[in-house]
C-alpha cells in the first residue's frame, strides 16, 4: 500500500480516538465538584496510554488505563451525558483493531458488557451506557476497521503478484539452465576424454595424439555454436505470443488490458517482445494498476508501442531493467522513453521499421 492511504488511514484512526473523548471530556469539565479533576486526569491517561500503546505495541497500557479510567471518569459529569459509555465504545471499536483472533472480538463485547455495568452502578441506566457503547464501536469499526481489512488484502494481493512474476521469472532461469545443462553436460564429458587420451597418447603415437587433440577442439567449436544457438532462441521470443501471455498474465492479476497490434516480424519484433515482457513485469512489480494498455503504430519508419498503466504510485526511478531495455535497444536503432504523470506510468519503445 502506498504511503499517502497509509497516512490517511491513521489520520482516520487518530481522529476517531479524539473524537471518542470529546463527550467525556465537555462532561467532566461540566462537574462542579472536586470529581472535576480526577476525570481531567483520568481522561490524560488514557491519552498517553493511547499514544505509548501506538508507538510502542504496548497493549496493557492502553486496557489498564482504561480500567483505571472507570473510577477516575465514570462519576463526574451529568447523569445525562453518559460519561465513560463513550470510552467503553472506544473500548469497543478499537480492539479489534488492536488484537488479532478471536480475542479481539471478546474484548469488543466485553467493552459494551463493561460499560453497562458501569452505567448500571453509576446511574442505574445500563441499556444507555450499552447502546451508546454499541453505536460508538460499529462507527469505529466501520470507519477504521474494515478500510484496514481491505488495505491488508489490497498488501496480500500486491505481495501475491509480485510473489508470481519472481516465480515466472526463475521457471524461465531453470528452464535455460536445463537447456544449457543438457547442451553441455555430454559434450564436455567427451572432450574431457578426448583431451586426456590424448595427453597419455602424446609420447607412445603422436600422429593418433594429435588426432585426438584436433577431435576435442572440434567438439569444443561444435558445443559453442550449439551455445550460441541456444542463446539466440532463448532472446528470440515471438511478440504475437508474448502480447497473448502478458494479455493473459495480466489479467489473473486482475488488471484489464487492452491490445492494438500491428504486424512486425525479423529482430525489431524480437527487441519489442523483450521490451514488453520487461514492462509487465514493472506493471506487476512497481505498480496497483486496475488497467493496461499496450498500442503498437508503425508511423514515420518506426514502430513505436506504449505501455500504459495506472496506479503507478511512486515517482519513476530508472532501473537495470528499463535501463538494460535501452542499452540493448541502442544496439538496434532504437530508444526507450518513459513517463509517470497523474498516477500513469507510460513506458515508450521504439524500433526502426
Amino acid at each position: 500500500m502506498n504511503d499517502l492511504p497509509r497516512t490517511l488511514l491513521r489520520g482516520t484512526v487518530h481522529a476517531l480516538w479524539v473524537a471518542c473523548l470529546v463527550v467525556p471530556l465537555i462532561s467532566v469539565l461540566r462537574e462542579q465538584s472536586v470529581m472535576r479533576w480526577f476525570g481531567i486526569l483520568g481522561l490524560l491517561v488514557l491519552a498517553v496510554a493511547y499514544a505509548v500503546a501506538l508507538r510502542d505495541g504496548k497493549l496493557w497500557v492502553l486496557v489498564a488505563a482504561t480500567l483505571a479510567s472507570i473510577p477516575l471518569v465514570a462519576p463526574a459529569g451529568p447523569d445525562e451525558l453518559s460519561t465513560w459509555a463513550w470510552i467503553g465504545g472506544a473500548a469497543a471499536g478499537f480492539a479489534p483493531l488492536l488484537m488479532n483472533g478471536v480475542w479481539r472480538w471478546m474484548a469488543a463485547i466485553g467493552s459494551v458488557v463493561l460499560a453497562g455495568l458501569v452505567g448500571f452502578f453509576v446511574t442505574r441506566d445500563h441499556t444507555t451506557y450499552q447502546m451508546i457503547a454499541a453505536a460508538v464501536g460499529l462507527t469505529i469499526i466501520a470507519m477504521a476497521g474494515l478500510p484496514t481489512w481491505f488495505a491488508n488484502l489490497l498488501e496480500q494481493a500486491r505481495a501475491g503478484r509480485e510473489a508470481r512474476a519472481e516465480l515466472a521469472v526463475s521457471e524461465e532461469r531453470l528452464r535455460f539452465a536445463r537447456d544449457v545443462h543438457d547442451l553441455l553436460g555430454h559434450r564436455l564429458t567427451v572432450i574431457a576424454l578426448k583431451a586426456e587420451l590424448a595427453g597419455r597418447l602424446a609420447d607412445t603415437d603422436p600422429a593418433r595424439s594429435a588426432s585426438e587433440a584436433f577431435e576435442a577442439q572440434r567438439l569444443a567449436s561444435s558445443a559453442l555454436e550449439e551455445v550460441r544457438d541456444a542463446v539466440h532462441g532463448y532472446r528470440a521470443v515471438d511478440l504475437p505470443e508474448q502480447l497473448e501471455a502478458v494479455r493473459s498474465v495480466l489479467q489473473e492479476a486482475g488488471i484489464r488490458c487492452s491490445i492494438t497490434d500491428v504486424p512486425v516480424h525479423g529482430e525489431n519484433a524480437t527487441q519489442l517482445a523483450l521490451a514488453l515482457r520487461e514492462a509487465c513485469t514493472n506493471v506487476l512489480r512497481h505498480s496497483t494498476a486496475t488497467w493496461c494498455m499496450i498500442d503498437l503504430v508503425e508511423q514515420d519508419g518506426e514502430i513505436r508501442m506504449t505501455v500504459t498503466n495506472d496506479g503507478a504510485g511512486k515517482p519513476f526511478h530508472e532501473g537495470n531493467g528499463i535501463r538494460g531495455m535501452s542499452e540493448r535497444l541502442a544496439v538496434a536503432g532504437g530508444r526507450v522513453s518513459a513517463d509517470h504523470s497523474d498516477g500513469d506510468f507510460t513506458l515508450q519503445v521504439v524500433v526502426p521499421a
